[in-house]
């Protein structure tokens, strides 16, 4: 459970912008806030069904979007790499201290 959170706070993370602000809201209170579907039924005066239907198609359109548009792969597969070249350069020479600091840089961007 705590991965598919994770995931579905990262896929938020990257296409909120896409989502309604109904979508964005309901999510938002479900995986960053923690409220319960009871919880976000009694604040939109709406049924937990309604609430649990609404999280699950933008999940789904979530999955969607990062299917297509693979900016959570990249950011992972970036991530990966940034750790690879960092890994390479240890050491107290100014130039791994130069490159390890471009490194961090690059990561900041992301």
């Amino acid at each position: 459970m705590l991965e598919k959170t994770t995931r579905m706070n990262y896929l938020y993370d990257f296409y909120q912008s896409l989502l309604t602000p109904k979508q964005r809201s309901y999510m938002s209170l479900y995986y960053l806030d923690d409220f319960s579907l009871g919880e976000i039924a009694e604040e939109y005066d709406v049924s937990r069904q309604a609430v649990y239907d609404n999280i699950k198609r933008t999940e789904a359109m979530l999955e969607e979007y990062e299917e297509k548009l693979l900016l959570f792969h990249k950011f992972l597969e970036r991530s990966k790499l940034f750790s690879s070249m960092k890994a390479m350069f240890t050491g107290d020479s100014e130039i791994n201290r130069k490159i390890t600091k471009t490194i961090a840089e690059l990561e900041k961007l992301d």
